[in-house]
């Protein structure tokens, strides 16, 4: 069974249609590419996926539930994340806060734990601190967890972001350009990272990414968008040789 469906999925703003008839499949274990050209509607489908849009037609299922019409934060606690192509880190909190942040939807205990600092409260506020710093470690970023976020270098900012996603315990991992205004080496490392999250977390991943590089080095399969509308889907070998994602996105043949 998959484990996100998009069936048939159309979003219109007025007059404009941004996506038509999207139809996707994937898989608990798909690492999976959205490439397009700028305005293709990728990112207008991350945000039906996510709930910031509701579709104007079709149906998003997850792990075989519904997701139509739900908001955001109910789509979250059922096993979605997302990065932003813009990041968005909160300015005036540390790299522990950033992703502490994440917690919040999963703590029990309730106002008078907190004020009176409760046994309860103390427990699980330690049980956070130790998962937070244990993803930190994993990522590299425990040796800078009391810095400002946004003081960071813009990769470490990416994984900080990544962090903050995984915090929430997903099961599908929405990447919107994350190799955007990193330099080359940072890409090489990034394509390393995705690859050791989706191994080490068991989770699925889909990305919107421009580099070319990138999609055709990490992603298992790839589907293209061009004015709203799924042109291609295959192997990044099917994808390099497809004449209409040639046509409409590519140009020439993509070296991997």
């Amino acid at each position: 069974m998959s484990l996100l469906e998009l069936q048939d999925c159309t979003m219109k703003f007025g007059g404009l249609t941004a996506v038509s008839g999207l139809s996707v499949s994937i898989g608990k274990s798909d690492l999976i590419g959205m490439i397009g050209p700028n305005g293709a509607g990728k990112t207008t489908a991350f945000n039906m996926i996510t709930g910031v849009y509701c579709p104007t037609s079709g149906q998003v299922t997850f792990n075989g539930s519904n997701l139509t019409g739900k908001k955001p934060y109910d789509i979250v606690a059922t096993g979605i994340a997302r990065t932003f192509q813009n990041i968005r880190l909160f300015t005036s909190l540390t790299v522990f806060e950033n992703v502490q942040v994440s917690f919040n939807k999963s703590l029990n205990h309730g106002l008078s734990h907190s004020v009176l600092q409760l046994k309860k409260f103390r427990e699980e506020e330690d049980s956070v601190r130790r998962t937070i710093v244990d993803l930190l470690k994993i990522f590299k970023l425990d040796g800078v967890k009391d810095e400002l976020a946004t003081s960071l270098p813009y990769g470490d900012q990416r994984r900080v972001e990544i962090v903050r996603a995984l915090a929430t315990k997903p099961k599908l991992l929405l990447l919107d350009e994350p190799a955007a205004g990193m330099n080359p080496t940072e890409k090489v490392e990034l394509m390393k990272l995705i690859k050791e999250v989706k191994e080490r977390f068991d989770i699925a991943i889909l990305l919107i990414e421009h580099d070319m590089k990138v999609v055709m080095g990490i992603c298992e399969r790839i589907f293209v968008l061009d004015y709203g509308i799924k042109i291609a889907e295959g192997t990044p070998s099917e994808i390099q040789c497809n004449p209409k994602v040639i046509e409409a996105y590519l140009g020439e043949q993509v070296e991997t």
